[in-house]
């Protein structure tokens, strides 16, 4: 099974084009659309997007991420290999939260002529290099065939939650179409409380967490763990961002009361 996630759209033929690569090389593979709507160029997203997703699949999966600004620059492509399964795309921190959250056992360049289109283009790795290298894995080639293994690959500022003196010091990961903030702060690196304070950027609250929007009255804000298992920051029946003027990427402060 291989999942792809892109910014391409719909409108052009590039999906379609990665699809026929991909079933040229194996026909019997069974092809996942994530979403291919990911706001262009916004790696932020698509990390998310695929993060969300990705744990629903089987063991095997290969997941197969393009929104490459970078495409055709010394920027590498990459795939990486998880206890569950793999990732393919560009080394610029899109892969890299989903494929921590399985536990990265490799992660190897994709050099290998062989397992690439004939010709390859500068400005189009995602059906060039990054369909055929999925397609390949798909069939059972094994990944140190691809290229050599690295042990540097780009890990996105946007995954990273410091933690100094017992505050999280976090960022906001994507706001949803409810106005929910989500962080970055997975549930396992949350502590223990009843009570958080947390600081945006325009106001400090003292937060109740709970395990439901509706715990608390409507209009009423509250800290709890998502769906996805990132941290949020929301107000029932509310836009938390809206109220709070919370955008993507603005720091937040998070500690127990």
């Amino acid at each position: 099974m291989i999942t792809l996630t892109s910014d391409f759209g719909l409108k052009d033929p590039y999906v379609a084009e990665m699809k026929g690569v991909i079933l040229n090389i194996n026909p019997k593979a069974t092809l996942i659309d994530i979403t291919h709507n990911v706001e262009k160029f916004n790696i932020r997203l698509a990390s998310f997007m695929l993060a969300s997703a990705a744990p629903y699949f089987p063991k095997g999966t290969v997941h197969l991420a393009v929104v490459d600004p970078g495409v055709g620059t010394e920027r590498r492509p990459i795939l990486v290999q998880t206890s569950k399964g793999f990732f393919v795309g560009p080394d610029n921190g899109v892969l890299m939260v989903a494929a921590q959250s399985q536990g990265i056992e490799h992660v190897h360049e994709l050099l290998n002529p062989n397992l690439m289109v004939p010709q390859t283009s500068d400005t189009f790795h995602g059906r060039d290099i990054f369909a055929p290298a999925a397609a390949y894995l798909d069939k059972g080639v094994k990944p140190h065939e691809f290229g050599p293994e690295i042990k540097n690959p780009i890990l996105p500022q946007f995954s990273i939650v410091e933690q100094i003196n017992g505050v999280l010091a976090c960022e906001v990961l994507h706001i949803d179409s409810f106005g929910n903030i989500v962080t970055n702060i997975t549930e396992k690196s949350l502590p223990n409380s009843l009570i958080f304070n947390v600081k945006l950027s325009h106001v400090a609250l003292k937060l109740k967490f709970g395990k439901t929007y509706a715990e608390v009255a409507p209009k009423e804000p509250i800290i709890l763990v998502g769906s996805h298992g990132f941290v949020e920051i929301a107000i029932n029946q509310g836009s938390a961002a809206d109220k709070f003027k919370v955008n993507l990427g603005d720091k937040i402060t998070v500690k127990t009361s």
